[in-house]
């Protein structure tokens, strides 16, 4: 699978290319080389560190031919461009519950580039940022479990994509930051610090926002037109605001999966429906010593139509009357979200030591599938002075079934009514080398898609499930 990742980042390239605009600006880097004698040497190190290298990179524990192979990202820095190359490889098996047992392979290879315009071309502020995905194997999640909350977060169906691809420019000292262009909403958004030590999808783009939003929502991997704005007057306080197209597949029929209908990341779709985000931060205990905390607070907003899951246009049941269901004008959701410290060790440099995080995030049930979605769990974060970077974290999650949707169900006369779906989650992240993780993973599910008929056996819910997995990340 290693050797199927390389062969197909050719495709990879491709698609980085294609977003360079057929790859002009690689082709004025290249010029500006040939023109300067002096860039055609290899640069030096600087402090120990080479230029255009990622300082969370495995290139830093390589022999500087191995991490700037030729002197080409030396170069390339020269005129402000990064580039990198991270991949994600895991395997997942679930010996007890699920429709199936099995074990499965699934990994993805990324590439990425990071342009600072005012470096290439004098543009104070500006950066240009995109990256491709080389998606392989296939998911356990979909395969043998049909889990609301995907089992991890680099699941898609084998493909070669670009996934962002936007310029960002940096205003007043930097407290004003204007993005525009292809954005996956997650990356920014609704967001847990605490989260980042899991594999399972839910823990970023969550499972209620993938399921009330169409299409899974401008989140990996796939993506939307839009803008951004974020504010930081000062270290504590912060605001993002964003417009995006909501619905990253818009002519996809019902039956047929979005990632099909946008094959490679390529669709820039600006005619569907807008989806609002916004997002509020406050940061405190900043100071040496002290135990640090970040509350959000947030929400979106969709426009467009919404059908309810129980009820016609005429106010009857829709299980009986089989008439066209009553629609409803915008959906929404809100959201909390807390990360807090509780304990610290002590020492300069960044914090270390014991975190708590929760999230909570509520929908109207009348129009969504999920009306409520809460997660909590610890990190331990450098616990052990001989693992300064390890992390170790223990978390648990519900996804709540709108009870619009399970009326509909005894409505209907079904055997199986769905009410939730449980997660809990253990996962360890062991550093090797900077830029070099591995991550043994435990994950139980209680009703595993919000409890649904056995396939096998439609008398019978989907039985709870447990995986294992180890996952291996290396960033280049």
């Amino acid at each position: 699978m290693h050797w199927a990742g390389a062969v197909s980042l050719g495709g990879s390239w491709s698609v980085v290319r294609f977003a360079f605009g057929g790859g002009s600006l690689l082709a004025l880097a290249t010029l500006a080389f040939a023109s300067d004698p002096a860039v055609a040497q290899t640069i030096q190190e600087e402090g120990g560190r080479i230029p255009g290298v990622p300082t969370e990179s495995i290139a830093t524990s390589l022999p500087k031919g191995l991490a700037d192979p030729g002197g080409v990202r030396s170069r390339l820095d020269k005129y402000g461009i990064q580039l990198g190359l991270n991949y994600i490889g895991e395997v997942l098996g679930n010996p007890t519950g699920g429709f199936k047992q099995s074990t499965h392979f699934d990994g993805r290879l990324e590439l990425w580039v990071d342009i600072d315009m005012e470096k290439m071309i004098g543009w104070k502020g500006l950066n240009f940022f995109a990256n491709g995905y080389q998606i392989h194997g296939t998911s356990i999640s979909a395969a043998n479990l049909g889990v609301l909350m995907p089992v991890s977060f680099i699941e898609a169906l084998p493909a070669t994509r670009l996934l962002e691809m936007f310029f960002d420019q940096k205003l007043f000292n930097d407290k004003v930051s204007i993005r525009f262009g292809q954005q996956a909403v997650d990356s920014e958004f609704i967001l847990s610090e605490g989260g980042g030590a899991f594999l399972n999808a839910t823990w970023g783009w969550s499972s209620i926002s993938a399921a009330d939003t169409p299409n899974g929502g401008p989140a990996y991997p796939l993506s939307t037109p839009g803008v951004r704005i974020a504010v930081n007057p000062n270290d504590n306080f912060g605001l993002m605001v964003g417009v995006f197209n909501a619905d990253p597949a818009p002519d996809c029929p019902p039956d047929k999966d979005p990632q099909l209908c946008n094959p490679h990341g390529l669709e820039f779709p600006i005619d569907g429906p807008p989806l609002l985000m916004a997002e509020g931060a406050y940061k405190y205990n900043k100071g040496a010593g002290q135990l640090p905390g970040t509350v959000k607070v947030g929400g979106w907003y969709q426009w467009g139509d919404f059908e309810h899951p129980r009820f016609d246009r005429d106010g009857g049941l829709i299980a009986i009357s089989a008439a066209d269901p009553r629609i409803i004008d915008g959906n929404y959701g809100l959201y909390a979200i807390i990360d807090q410290m509780i304990y610290r060790l002590p020492g300069d440099g960044d914090p270390k030591g014991i975190s708590i995080f929760s999230r909570v995030i509520g929908a109207p049930s009348d129009r969504n599938l999920i009306d409520i979605y809460w997660e909590a769990g610890l990190t331990f974060f450098g616990m052990m002075p001989s693992r300064p970077h390890d992390i170790l974290g223990i978390g648990f999650v519900y996804t709540g079934i709108s009870n619009q949707v399970s009326a509909f169900q005894r409505d209907s006369g079904e055997s199986i009514i769905s009410d939730y779906e449980a997660l809990l989650e253990i996962a360890y992240t062991a550093e090797i080398v900077p830029g070099w993780t591995v991550q043994p993973d435990f994950q139980y599910f209680w009703n595993p898609g919000g409890r649904v008929p056995d396939p096998d056996d439609p008398a019978q819910a989907v039985p709870n499930a447990a995986v294992l997995g180890l996952r291996t990340t290396i960033k280049y």
